[in-house]
């Protein structure tokens, strides 16, 4: 099977790396081996080799599915809650409109 090369930012690629590297220490520290979480997770072996080496090629779908095997899931929903940035550049952008009072017509005589 041929693979895909991706080409990441140095800072992504590092980033992808300590993931993987975080979730083959907690696989190690719940004293699991690979074949365990692999077969849990429903995918290979070599895959979750991949997901512990920060393979971006790997679908989020596998990161996510052996991080709920690990009992991690929880922080998928954490990445983005507390998104500071996101949050100023939507506030900078909230302009109070006013309306116009609306205009008297044949048919709203009110």
């Amino acid at each position: 099977m041929k693979r895909l090369k991706y080409t990441l930012l140095p800072r992504l690629t590092k980033i992808l790396e300590e993931l993987g590297e975080d979730i083959k220490l907690a696989r190690l520290r719940r004293k699991l081996s690979a074949e365990q979480v692999a077969e849990r997770a429903g995918i290979s072996r070599s895959t979750l080799w991949l997901i512990e080496k920060g393979e971006p090629g790997v679908s989020m779908g596998y990161y996510a599915q052996v991080l709920f095997v690990l009992g991690l899931e929880k922080g998928l929903s954490n990445m983005v809650a507390d998104d500071v940035l996101g949050r100023k550049l939507q506030d900078a952008e909230i302009l109070v409109k006013k309306r116009a009072p609306r205009k008297k017509t044949a048919n709203n005589n009110e």
